[in-house]
């Protein structure tokens, strides 16, 4: 890949509904952060795997922002990679916290399909995926 298409390729990732989703993404990785280092510093003991999947839920949003912030292929794919499971890790979390609610006695980010957040944990990475994938260079199937 040239210098000019991996321009054309960071741009793609950043322009258009990706200035969103990076917006997005962004917001929720002050949320996810703020609110776990909050919970961890001053009542860990209270639900230590609450607040553990909020700061992992963080990482994993900040990871995504960086790398549709970076562009190009490589960072594409890993961050399709991560949209993918943001999305297992909202599903698994959101149904757990339904079938045992017990096992939660806090929420987390992704609690109930993230309706703390206005279900934005589970209607953001299915956008993500989207837009990577449309993002894709002609012929690439990832």
């Amino acid at each position: 890949m040239t210098s000019g298409e991996a321009d054309v390729s960071r741009r793609r990732l950043t322009s258009g509904p990706g200035t969103l989703l990076v917006w997005l993404y962004g917001v929720m990785v002050v949320g996810a952060v703020s609110r776990s280092a909050v919970q961890i510093s001053t009542e860990f003991d209270r639900a230590p795997l609450a607040y553990s999947l909020s700061a992992v839920a963080g990482v994993v949003y900040g990871f995504i922002t960086y790398s549709l912030v970076r562009g190009g292929e490589t960072a594409r794919k890993a961050a399709l990679v991560c949209c993918v499971v943001e999305l297992l890790g909202v599903l698994t979390v959101g149904t757990w916290t339904l079938v045992e609610p017990s096992a939660f006695p806090d929420a987390t980010v992704w609690s109930d399909f993230g309706i703390g957040y206005l279900f934005i944990p589970v209607v953001l990475p299915l956008s993500a995926i989207y837009w990577l994938r449309k993002a894709a260079p002609k012929g690439d199937a990832a």
